[in-house]
């Protein structure tokens, strides 16, 4: 379980513009990104030891962004091969490099051309690996396909329906509307969602994330280094990674899951309450993984905010808006602002915490969660102002 609780900080963020076309290598999006992140911590890039990253066959290098920055004193790099479930344990991992002596500074990032490059989840990936070599030539191949399988599993069994699962695209977009770095900020309506084209049942097309050429990036490093630099520190207060059992090896092995109504939020919760001494009626803020809008309603039920099968009426009733008792997504999520592939939740969970999300914020904003992953694996991280 996490046990450093308060040691460590994010201490500055960065983003690039979110778009369709970035005209752009991912080496310079992670870099610009990555620069701003030093920028606004007021640090130099002599100054950073360590690099994380995580990529699903569509990102560059960390220690090549390293170089391109000029940090010359780089002794600890990561690339995680990963997907969204590794937005927050990138975090986790800059942290424990800094305990283990193994960095003072960590940057950690997520740079990809997602829609005019390398289009995850387009199914080129998956072909020649695991099970999917079997699901793939009877056209079974992308993730939404999958997710829909889980999402239809929910409502079978909890009644959940499609105008539940509206209210998460909604809600998003609205915020979205607040938010000048978004890339959809025209408001809809429950009867837009019910007009978006059918992608793969129960899923419209507004049910599905974005795809996103663009770049995030944060900095951690140690709470006591983080009070001397030039903004006001965010300190992780818990952190979890995992989930239960039969996860599989590949995307369509998670089929071996035991209950697909249940993803593995229920599976972490207990430990990132108990790392971070708090619990879901003690969060102010929540930017919860939407790369899909029923992941949003089951790590809703699997985190504690409302008992199992309630996901659906929870939403409904207006309790994720700006004014409801759960703030979620407030810059629009992965449906209306970008998908960062999830680290983009993290930049604004620390706007939040900063008091820096201008006409989106949720005054009085303490604590927050962030999480990472729709299936069987994901992690999520408590952070306090």
């Amino acid at each position: 379980m996490w046990s450093l609780r308060d040691k460590y900080a994010i201490a500055g963020i960065g983003h690039t513009n979110y778009s369709s076309r970035s005209g752009r290598t991912v080496l310079d999006l992670a870099s610009e990104a990555c620069g701003k992140a030093l920028a606004d911590a007021g640090l130099m890039a002599a100054e950073i030891d360590g690099f994380v990253s995580y990529t699903f066959n569509d990102s560059v290098p960390a220690m090549a962004v390293a170089t391109q920055l000029g940090c010359n004193a780089t002794r600890y790099v990561v690339d995680l091969q990963a997907g969204g479930n590794a937005a927050n344990l990138v975090i986790q991992t800059a942290a424990m490099a800094i305990e283990a002596g193994l960095a003072n500074s960590v940057l950690v990032y997520r740079a990809m051309n997602g829609r005019s490059g390398f289009r995850l989840g387009g199914g080129r990936e998956f072909r020649a690996q695991g099970i999917t070599q079997f699901t793939a030539p009877f056209g079974w191949i992308t993730y939404p396909q999958a997710m829909a399988m889980w999402c239809r599993r929910h409502m079978v069994k909890y009644g959940t329906t499609s105008e539940h699962l509206g209210h998460v695209a909604v809600t998003c977009r609205a915020n979205a509307g607040l938010n000048p770095r978004a890339m959809k900020r025209q408001p809809i309506t429950l009867d837009d969602y019910f007009a978006s084209r059918p992608i793969v049942e129960p899923f419209r097309l507004l049910d599905i994330c974005l795809e996103t050429d663009g770049a995030c990036a944060v900095l951690v490093t140690s709470a006591e280094r983080a009070r001397d630099l030039k903004q006001r520190p965010v300190r992780i207060l818990g952190a979890a990674y995992g989930g239960g059992p039969q996860q599989g090896d590949d995307l369509f092995d998670a089929l071996r899951w035991p209950e697909h109504a249940t993803n593995y939020a229920a599976y972490i919760a207990d430990e990132l309450w108990r790392s971070a001494g708090v619990g879901p009626q003690d969060i102010d803020v929540a930017e919860i993984y939407d790369c899909f809008t029923y992941s949003v309603l089951a790590q809703l039920e699997g985190f504690g905010f409302c008992k199992p099968g309630e996901g659906g009426p929870f939403v409904a009733s207006g309790a994720i808006a700006r004014d409801g008792s759960l703030p979620v997504n407030t810059h629009g999520g992965l449906l209306s602002e970008g998908y960062i592939h999830g680290l983009n939740h993290v930049i604004e969970a620390v706007q939040q915490l900063r008091g820096e999300a201008g006409p989106r914020q949720i005054q009085g904003a303490e604590l927050a969660l962030t999480t990472a992953g729709a299936m069987s694996c994901g992690s999520a991280l408590v952070l306090r102002n």
